[in-house]
């Protein structure tokens, strides 16, 4: 058996006793913040995002992230929010909960603006420039040839 001497137990002075409870409460706030995410402002949309922004959605962690581009890469743009259930370990209610901060858009449209393909009259516009497209002080002295004679 052991007996405790007075002299074997020193109480923690005051300071000591503050510093600790404040690194306690420091380490506690740190944990609990980095695990609550703050969520978008904006809903994302599920087939432009990149792994980093579907992060941002609360119930996306990096693998969840990881098979939603694995799968759209795979099968193409989403139709639907509703098509994310077809990803292994996310179900209905798990959907639920992240639905507000998700959106389907078009995928092409918004990576690759359609840009039209120049008419052979802007492609020939540029090919031989016209008194039209200079500004006054570099005008040609050739005539235009889409303009009637004087």
């Amino acid at each position: 058996m052991h007996v405790w001497k007075e002299s074997s137990v020193k109480p923690l002075p005051c300071r000591q006793l503050f510093v600790s409870s404040a690194l306690f409460l420091l380490l506690f706030v740190t944990v609990v913040s980095a695990t609550t995410k703050k969520p978008p402002l904006r809903p994302i949309n599920i087939n432009t995002a990149t792994s980093g922004q579907l992060q941002l959605v609360p119930g996306i962690g990096p693998t969840t992230a990881e098979k939603i581009l694995t799968m759209r890469k795979s099968y193409g743009a989403f139709k639907s929010v509703d098509d994310l259930l077809a990803i292994k370990g996310l179900g209905k209610k798990r959907l639920d909960k992240m639905r507000k901060y998700l959106t389907v858009g078009k995928a092409a449209a918004l990576n690759h603006p359609q840009v039209p393909a120049p008419s052979q009259k802007s492609a020939q516009a540029t090919a031989e420039p016209s008194a039209k497209n200079l500004p006054a002080t570099e005008q040609l002295d050739t005539p235009d040839p889409e303009q009637p004679p004087l």
